[in-house]
């Protein structure tokens, strides 16, 4: 893995060349960064649900020749991050000239560093997979991200058949489960605080064979361990409750390339549903003039 990338960003940017085991310990590594790797081994490999050995393997895979060395290199990254400039950057201090501007700023700001976040054969794989006709989706939010995943569930449908979205996260994923098969595809969405119903979901779903796609915050929900693909959003924003502006440009861009791998399919299906409406006259005709 690239040695100048930060060891948060490497591990991340390598789940899906690692191990069930492993996955588990990265991600558990992740969601409690840095602190669950400054002690020992062996209270890491235990609170990981791990082996040590797997600990190694995984530090080795991401360029280090032992734990020692990994902490040395961990150590000296959260050395140099608690020494950094506390200073504001020129010009933050300077009046606003719309009192919108420094929220869409920080929006800006999270949905550059979510570029950085997803790798692109991660993106572009989670895509193929919700492409696939062959391949069923169900869809499942949070307390918080429901309606994130309601609005991607309601335009992936118009975009291909066999799309649930899952309404009641709390009991309707158990009822999914009976009819899901091997290789159909499961997307998850789970930010902090993260829900045991996600985790158990994707353990589940994995464990029939589905396909999981996960898209969660940086410090990655428990579920990335089940996860095929992982799509990590910066969410602070500096109010009471995060802000899913980051993951909202993630869907719209992941259907965007899911249209672009069926465009004669999307073609045909708009057409039909725009005839529906007509039919059914769901929608008021924009009036001209008075």
């Amino acid at each position: 893995m690239e040695r100048s990338l930060t060891i948060a960003a490497r591990m991340r940017a390598g789940l899906g060349d690692l191990t069930p085991a492993e996955r588990r310990a990265a991600t558990h590594i992740l969601s409690h960064f840095p602190m669950s790797a400054l002690g020992s081994i062996t209270a890491l490999a235990e609170a990981a649900e791990v082996s040590s050995p797997t600990i190694m393997r995984l530090v080795r895979k991401l360029g280090y020749r032992g734990w020692s060395d990994y902490q040395a290199a961990l150590k000296a990254e959260v050395e140099r991050l608690l020494v950094a400039p506390l200073s504001l950057p020129e010009g933050a201090r300077e009046p606003q000239a719309h009192p919108l501007q420094g929220f869409a700023a920080q929006v800006v700001a999270n949905v550059e560093a979510t570029l950085g976040l997803i790798p692109a054969a991660d993106f572009t794989g989670a895509a193929a997979l919700l492409a696939d006709p062959a391949r069923r989706v169900a869809i499942s939010g949070g307390r918080l991200t429901h309606a994130m995943a309601d609005y991607m569930a309601t335009l992936l449908r118009v975009i291909r058949p066999d799309v649930t979205f899952l309404s009641d996260h709390l009991t309707d994923w158990q009822q999914a489960l009976l009819d899901l098969r091997a290789g159909d595809v499961v997307v998850i969405f789970d930010i902090r605080r993260y829900e045991g119903n996600a985790v158990h979901f994707a353990e589940l779903a994995a464990e029939q064979g589905a396909e999981v796609v996960l898209i969660t915050d940086r410090w990655l929900s428990p579920a990335a361990a089940h996860a095929r693909y992982t799509l990590p959003c910066q969410i602070e924003m500096p109010a009471a409750w995060d802000s899913t502006a980051a993951m909202l440009v993630v869907v719209e861009a992941l259907l965007a390339q899911v249209q672009g791998h069926l465009p004669d399919q999307v073609q045909d299906r708009l057409n039909r549903l725009e005839g529906y409406f007509a039919r059914t006259r769901v929608f008021r005709a924009p009036k001209v003039g008075r």
